[in-house]
């Protein structure tokens, strides 16, 4: 119960000091906002710089106080990135506060089903970093999809190339004909050279956005031919002919692992399944696990050991291609 008291104090003296800074920071965002119209409709015409690049304004949070807060820490703008990566249409603010909300509601459930202190911490720590993992599976998952479709991409580029259409043009089909996430990409690369970023910087973000080996060997590959000649549309079919063989070791390379993933799996869910079955078949004899401090131990001895042993066999069966 004390738990709970000092958790809803902490809940409403945090809410209440976010509402007292943003009120106000409000009315000096607003002044910032002026203070910058005002400086760049007098700025004098010569000193206009020739080169221009395509800025854009990444808002973390629409609470002025708090996106002030987020902009200072490096990791909330990886944290933007990865969300950007993975399609997640959630700001880095709104994304921190789900973090914590379901850390509150994991640590209520853990507190009140185990009767302590410790699981309540534990239901806290879980529950922060629940959404994050949810955001790491859709990049991983959306950056699949991009592997699968960017060979295709490659070849419609030298298909383009060899026809007689500029490169720029080539970019252009790409987004339109290609399949997402590949046409979103590419369309943000034709739509950042358009406006006036140089093509070299337009596939740096490119490689940026999409850190992926293939999508690296393509940016390079771009730039070498732009900066000393040479056929693009060969180099082009070349690149994709050895990415599709690529993919073909890598298929073959999870095939081979498929019993070491397998075998990770049925580890790691058996002592959870175990306890679950326990608990309904017969509660008096896997009790003390939860009630007596040794349980305690064992339980943190346990959830340690499965931790280790999933990144082991991860390590393992994980083979780069």
């Amino acid at each position: 119960m004390t738990f709970l008291i000092a958790l809803l104090v902490f809940i409403v003296v945090t809410l209440a000091v976010f509402a007292g800074v943003s009120l106000y920071d409000q009315r000096k965002a607003q002044a910032r906002v002026l203070r910058d119209r005002l400086s760049a409709t007098q700025k004098p015409a010569e000193q206009a710089t020739p080169d221009l690049a395509l800025l854009r304004d990444e808002v973390l949070s629409r609470i002025p106080a708090f996106d002030t807060i987020l902009r200072r820490s490096d990791r909330v703008s990886q944290l933007q990135k990865i969300l950007a990566q993975g399609s997640v249409d959630v700001r880095a603010g709104n994304f921190l506060i789900l973090c914590g909300l379901s850390a509150l509601a994991l640590a209520a459930i853990a507190f009140f089903a185990g009767g302590n202190l410790l699981f309540g911490w534990a239901g806290a720590l879980l529950g922060f970093f629940l959404p994050y993992a949810y955001a790491s599976h859709m990049r991983t998952k959306r950056f699949a999809r991009f592997e699968e479709k960017f060979p295709e991409a490659i070849v419609t580029l030298a298909r383009a190339v060899r026809a007689g259409h500029a490169f720029t043009t080539a970019l252009e089909m790409i987004a339109n004909e290609v399949a997402e996430p590949v046409a979103g990409e590419f369309r943000q690369l034709y739509e950042e050279q358009k406006f006036g970023l140089p093509v070299r910087d337009a596939l740096l973000n490119l490689a940026d956005r999409v850190p992926l080996v293939d999508v690296k060997f393509f940016v390079t590959a771009v730039m070498l031919q732009r900066e000393t000649g040479g056929n693009l549309a060969e180099i082009l079919d070349n690149l994709s002919y050895v990415i599709r063989e690529r993919f073909k070791i890598l298929r073959q390379v999870r095939v081979h692992t498929a019993q070491g993933r397998l075998t990770m799996v049925l580890l790691m869910a058996l002592p959870p399944t175990i306890v679950v079955l326990m608990l309904f078949l017969n509660p008096g004899f896997i009790r003390p696990l939860f009630t007596d401090p040794i349980g305690h131990a064992l339980i943190v001895g346990g959830i340690t050991l499965q931790t280790m042993g999933y990144f082991v066999i991860r390590r393992i069966i994980r083979i780069q291609v």
